[in-house]
Parts: C-alpha cells; sequence; structure tokens
C-alpha cells in the first residue's frame, strides 16, 4: 500500500517556497503573466522520505566519458538492500524503457549499489529528451515491491489565461469583422460548453468573486467625481458579460462550427490567424469531444500535512483560467492588483499532471497532447482579441 511507502525524487522538480515580490509588474494587455513564478515547495513527511539526485554532477560528466560519482547512491541507498529490490528495479525499469520507447544503458557488470545509480542517472537523461512534458521520476518501495512512478506535468508558466469578451463584443457590431465574431463566437462556445473554462458572470467562479469583492469597495467608498464612472463601468461589464454569455450557451454555435470554418474567406492577415486558430479549436473539439481543462488537474496528495496553510495552499487551475470582462483598464488593472496579491501568498500552481505508475500492471496510456494544444489555443485567442481591440485605437 502507498501509505507505508518509502519515496526517492529523481528529476526536474527542485522544490523550493517561491519568493513574494513587493512591487507589481505592469499589465500585460495579452495572456497575463504573474510577479514571481510560483515553485513547488519540497515536504518532510514522517512516512516518505524525499532525496532528490544532484543534478550538476550528471550534467557535468555529459561531456567526459566518466560515469556518475558514486556520491549519488544516497537516492539508491536509501531503499533496502534485498535480492528481490534488485529484480523489481529492474522489471519497472524495463516496463518504464518500453512505454517511453527508450533503451536503457546495461549496468548488469556494476554492483550494488552503482548499478541502480548509473541506470537511474541514464534514465532522467534520456526522459529529459524523449518525453515532452517530463517532470520527475520517483522511485518507490512499499511492503510488497520497488517500482517507478513517472509524472508528467504541463508548466503554465505562472499564466493568467482571461478570454477577453468585451473585444468580441465590439467585435459583433463591426460591419468589417462580423463573420470573423462568429467564428470566434463558435470557439468560445466550445471552450464553454466542452472545455469548461469558467465565466466570470457564474456565481461559483473566482472571478464572479473578483469583481463582487471591487464593487462592493467602491460603494462602500465616500462617494467622489469618479465613483459614477466606477459604477458604469460595472454596470458595462455585467451587461456585456450577460449578452455574451447568452450566445455561447446557445450549442447552436458548435453545430454550425464546420459550416463556419469552411464559409470563411480570409482577406488579411487578421483573417487568416481568426481562421487558423478557430482550425485548430475545431481540431480539438473534433479529437477530444468530451474533454475538459481540468481532466488532469492534480487533486492534493499530501492533506494530513500540517504545516502552514498558506504554504499548503497551491492556485487552483480555475483562478487563472477563465473568461474575464477585459484586459485593459482601471477595474482591471485594481483586479489584477488584487490577483497578484493573493497569488504571492500561495506556495504552488496546480498544473495539469499525469502520473504513470510501473509496478507490473497496466499503464496508464494517457499523454498531455490535448493540454499542450488547448492552452496554445487559450494563448491564440486573447492575441487575437487583444490585436483587435488595438487596431480600432
Amino acid at each position: 500500500m502507498m501509505n507505508y511507502a518509502q519515496t526517492y525524487h529523481i528529476g526536474n522538480n527542485q522544490s523550493t517556497r517561491k519568493k513574494a515580490t513587493k512591487t507589481i509588474v505592469p499589465t500585460v494587455e495579452r495572456v497575463r503573466q504573474l510577479d514571481a513564478k510560483s515553485q513547488r515547495r519540497k515536504r518532510n513527511s514522517e512516512r516518505q522520505t524525499e532525496i532528490c539526485t544532484n543534478r550538476n554532477v550528471a550534467n557535468g560528466f555529459l561531456r567526459t566519458s566518466f560515469l556518475p560519482k558514486l556520491r549519488e547512491t544516497k537516492t539508491v541507498q536509501a531503499c533496502k538492500k534485498t535480492a528481490k529490490t534488485e529484480r523489481d528495479f529492474y522489471k519497472s525499469l524495463s516496463q518504464l524503457a518500453e512505454h517511453y520507447k527508450i533503451n536503457p544503458i546495461q549496468t548488469s557488470e556494476f554492483e550494488y549499489p552503482y548499478n541502480m545509480v548509473l541506470a537511474l542517472w541514464d534514465l532522467e537523461e534520456k526522459l529529459k529528451q524523449r518525453v515532452l512534458n517530463w517532470e520527475e521520476i520517483r522511485l518507490v518501495q512499499d511492503s510488497k515491491k520497488t517500482y517507478f512512478i513517472s509524472e508528467e506535468k504541463y508548466n503554465t508558466g505562472t499564466t493568467l489565461y482571461y478570454i477577453p469578451i468585451e473585444s468580441l463584443y465590439q467585435m459583433l457590431h463591426d460591419p468589417k469583422r462580423k463573420k470573423n465574431a462568429q467564428l470566434l463566437i463558435s470557439v468560445c462556445s466550445y471552450l464553454y460548453h466542452i472545455a469548461d473554462v469558467p465565466y466570470y458572470r457564474q456565481e461559483d467562479s473566482y472571478l464572479y468573486w473578483m469583481y463582487e469583492m471591487h464593487k462592493d469597495w467602491v460603494e462602500q467608498d465616500d462617494e467622489t467625481e469618479e465613483t459614477e464612472v466606477y459604477n458604469r463601468e460595472f454596470a458595462k461589464t455585467e451587461l456585456i458579460g450577460d449578452s455574451i454569455e447568452q450566445k455561447l450557451f446557445n450549442r447552436i454555435n458548435l453545430k454550425v462550427f464546420q459550416q463556419r470554418l469552411n464559409a470563411f474567406k480570409s482577406l488579411d492577415t487578421f483573417d487568416h490567424d481568426c481562421w487558423q486558430m478557430a482550425s485548430n479549436a475545431f481540431d480539438l473539439y473534433t479529437e477530444y469531444p468530451q474533454a475538459s481543462i481540468f481532466r488532469n488537474a492534480p487533486i492534493n496528495e499530501d492533506p494530513e500535512n500540517e504545516e502552514d496553510e498558506n504554504e499548503n495552499e497551491i492556485i487552483a487551475m480555475e483562478k487563472y483560467i477563465s473568461f474575464i470582462s477585459h484586459t485593459k483598464g482601471w477595474l482591471y488593472e485594481s483586479i489584477s492588483d488584487s490577483i497578484n496579491n493573493e497569488f504571492n501568498e500561495y506556495g504552488a500552481m496546480q498544473e495539469p499532471t499525469i502520473c504513470k505508475r510501473f509496478d507490473g500492471n497496466n499503464i496508464n496510456n494517457t499523454c498531455l497532447d490535448f493540454e499542450n494544444r488547448i492552452f496554445a489555443l487559450l494563448n491564440d485567442i486573447c492575441d487575437l482579441l487583444y490585436n483587435y481591440e488595438t487596431s480600432r485605437k
């Protein structure tokens, strides 16, 4: 049982507590970067021992004929030495190598523990080269056997994937870009219904709470000359948001998606970019007709950990992926500052993750192809809507 397992980490995840920043970077009008990159922390646990490979040693020897130094054996020495341990190790290694289609180095001529150390070093280097989203490999020893767990993760880059729908609203009322808008409505309807991207007018969404909080602040402040301007901004945000959501809610946009795509005529670069982005979205919809962007969101792996609450918390995916009203002006600046201040208190980002266990049983054959493509799609549609807004000025 995993509850009694010893775990030894090898890989990209050099976990440290993120340094909170004291200043706010200027707003980026497209996909917005957070102030500081949230990094995963290394946790101490009585029921797990975590040991990281010394990557500098391994990388330093790649240019020579020397093999990794014996001091890396701490990863393997933590395992209990038995003939069964070695046998399980190589069985798991063989299963992992077959799954990822790599050829592990032959280490049978070496004595324990150097044979396993060398195999681990070689495995890590080849996984980094072979697997696009590879994050780390863990060597687990429980009461029954020793085996590997591989982790693949999509790195979101501490980015806010906020899709501004006010630009889409303006495009719908622009005679020159109405066809573009209809095509983008189909794309956004796919993101709304199938990919499950949160919408800021939904009461259970993170941004709904953010807008309501800032609205309350304005109402509680003393009235000034700007109060009426602020109230009109909130009213506009709600009116446009409700109007666009009604359109996205209509599933006819999904039924006519391909028809709109085939009928679309590109007359300039913006048209071509719209068509290409929509074509990528339709391909995703066709290949993954029921896939949510949260399908591989990880769950809390260690809920019993009693360390500081803020350090244990992570930024949930639904907080940095959403439709939003717009990404310009005082309201967005105010909201983005609040988001930055909140996120700087967190210890990590929740990102799409797949874990594969090589213990002789059937292996999870899923991959992060969908995530690689849909996050690129989110980036592209944010880019397009920003470029449209800029071109109108």
